[in-house]
């Protein structure tokens, strides 16, 4: 399904405008990547769009409906947002993993097995992370991609990736930015930042931010 920005105003208290009668369509089953300067507002669209931040004026669809009518846990699950920096919980890997099934919104899910847990971190190569480990103890590249793993297993609609690969080295950013690629590929809406001007594979639009409006490329 869609999600669409629709003539969106934007600004934090006290603070600069981010957007200005702002208007953009992210098809489904596209795989967007947003650009701009430093400062522009990239991570604000995301947080727009999940509805971590409400705009002064125009609106922000999902389905066709406006956000601010759907029930909060239940669009943040069809619309995932993965942020910058990794944050795990002290605890084991499947703590973590599990962490949104102990939710009151998410109480009519069934968890996932151990064994369907461990099928998610060989798709992410990460078959020498057991389910036993303690989160606190993963390096920051192992540390992103079970943030990722933890906000597929909602099986959302759309996935928000705030600059996934900035703190990674180079063979753990790669394989994020393959994953983005095949979830786009499986029908996934993928909304990733970068500053890099490299273009990964998969990528199916540019969209930049600049003087508070949004284009496509």
């Amino acid at each position: 399904m869609s999600l669409t920005l629709d003539r969106v105003t934007f600004a934090y208290p006290d603070g600069p405008t981010v957007l200005e009668n702002a208007s953009l369509t992210f098809e489904a089953g596209s795989f967007v990547l947003v650009r701009g300067p430093s400062g522009a507002g990239k991570s604000t669209v995301l947080r727009l769009l999940c509805q971590l931040e409400e705009p002064q004026s125009g609106r922000i669809l999902f389905r066709g409906h406006p956000v601010d009518t759907m029930v909060p846990a239940e669009l943040r699950r069809a619309v995932s947002y993965v942020q910058q920096m990794p944050t795990l919980l002290t605890g084991t890997v499947r703590e973590n993993l599990l962490l949104p099934f102990s939710f009151k919104a998410n109480g009519a899910l069934t968890p996932p097995t151990d064994e369907k847990l461990n099928a998610q971190l060989v798709s992410f190569l990460l078959q020498d992370v057991s389910l036993d480990s303690r989160g606190d103890n993963l390096s920051v590249g192992q540390s992103q991609r079970i943030c990722l793993i933890r906000s597929l297993l909602l099986k959302p609609e759309v996935v928000l990736l705030d600059e996934p690969t900035a703190s990674l080295d180079a063979a753990s950013a790669k394989i994020v930015l393959d994953k983005a690629a095949e979830l786009s590929g499986k029908g996934m809406t993928v909304i990733m930042i970068s500053h890099s001007e490299v273009t990964p594979k998969g990528v199916t639009h540019e969209v930049r931010i600049n003087d508070h409006t949004l284009a496509y490329a």
